[in-house]
């Protein structure tokens, strides 16, 4: 059990199995764009490692760029996305792959399929290493996901509670 802030969280998915299912999904996506030279889009904070490690297992040429979009304060989601930090790429004509580290309501999901819908992408796909169907309200398909888990708060691997636990390489669930 390790604690941030005021609160307790219990280890959850370990390492290990984080990695497996990113590298899984590296090979699901190079055999989706096959010869294409793809954007990925990570969503910052939290899919910085999620970009660095899908990456390393994606072997094919790529390119990659960051938007910086929040929704979260403490472990509430605001119901409200505000951009922060937008694309600095040509993406017209592109296929665009946008990488989230968790999918939960949809509405950063929601955003950004508007944002690059607005540039006129040839084709938007959807990664997220953590999706929380039970809080989903949106009816825009997720592409790849790789956990499918219980909508309960967690932190690691790039997910934080209130500014701490970036930096674990495991997931802990709130206690």
């Amino acid at each position: 059990m390790i604690q941030l802030h005021d609160k307790h969280f219990v280890p959850f998915i370990n390492a290990a199995e984080i990695d497996t299912a990113i590298a899984d999904m590296a090979a699901k996506i190079a055999a989706d764009v096959e010869d294409e030279v793809p954007v990925f889009v990570g969503v910052l904070n939290g899919a910085f490692m999620v970009v660095s490690d899908l990456m390393k297992h994606y072997t094919r040429p790529c390119e990659v760029s960051f938007v910086k979009l929040a929704s979260y304060e403490g472990t509430q989601s605001t119901n409200e996305v505000k951009q922060l930090i937008g694309l600095d790429k040509k993406l017209e004509g592109r296929t665009v792959i946008i990488v989230e580290d968790i999918v939960d309501t949809g509405n950063t999901v929601e955003e950004l399929k508007k944002m690059f819908e607005a540039v006129n992408v040839k084709q938007l796909k959807i990664a997220a290493l953590f999706f929380k169907p039970e809080a989903y309200t949106k009816n825009i398909k997720l592409d790849y996901t790789a956990f499918s888990i219980p909508n309960k708060f967690i932190v690691g691997y790039g997910l934080d509670y209130d500014g701490l636990g970036r930096n674990l390489p495991e997931i802990y669930q709130l206690k």
